[in-house]
């Protein structure tokens, strides 16, 4: 489960447009809490590729983004690619290992799960 201080949410995430893309409803409903509480506006979340990248094509705004790395059984690459496009800042949110990872994304922090708002805060924005 996220952890989420209440006295705590991670300021840095205050004013922000931030899009959650993650399958797993309990981690994706206590980042929204945590996220919403901090002050960011939250953007999806979406749960597959498709309903993402439709996210990220047609949101005028994105000033970061949390990645699970698979989503359903597909991988989220196509998503960080949009991203990176778009010169958005975005962390993958995963278990899996780095290595797992394409090349092209090596440098993109990564957040072990289970997730914790702070540390993604600080991964994006810090």
């Amino acid at each position: 489960m996220t952890a989420c201080p209440a006295a705590s949410p991670p300021a840095a995430l205050a004013g922000r447009a931030v899009l959650l893309v993650e399958d797993d409803y309990f981690i994706v409903k206590q980042l929204r809490r945590c996220f919403e509480q901090a002050g960011a506006l939250v953007l999806g979340p979406a749960s597959n590729v498709p309903d993402a990248l439709a996210i990220v094509r047609s949101a005028p705004r994105i000033d970061g983004a949390v990645l699970d790395v698979n989503l359903q059984g597909e991988m989220v690459f196509p998503v960080a690619d949009a991203l990176a496009e778009r010169g958005v800042r975005f962390v993958f949110a995963t278990g899996y290992d780095p290595v797992e990872i394409p090349p092209r994304h090596g440098a993109v922090r990564h957040c072990g799960k289970p997730v914790d708002a702070a540390r993604v805060a600080e991964a994006l924005f810090g």
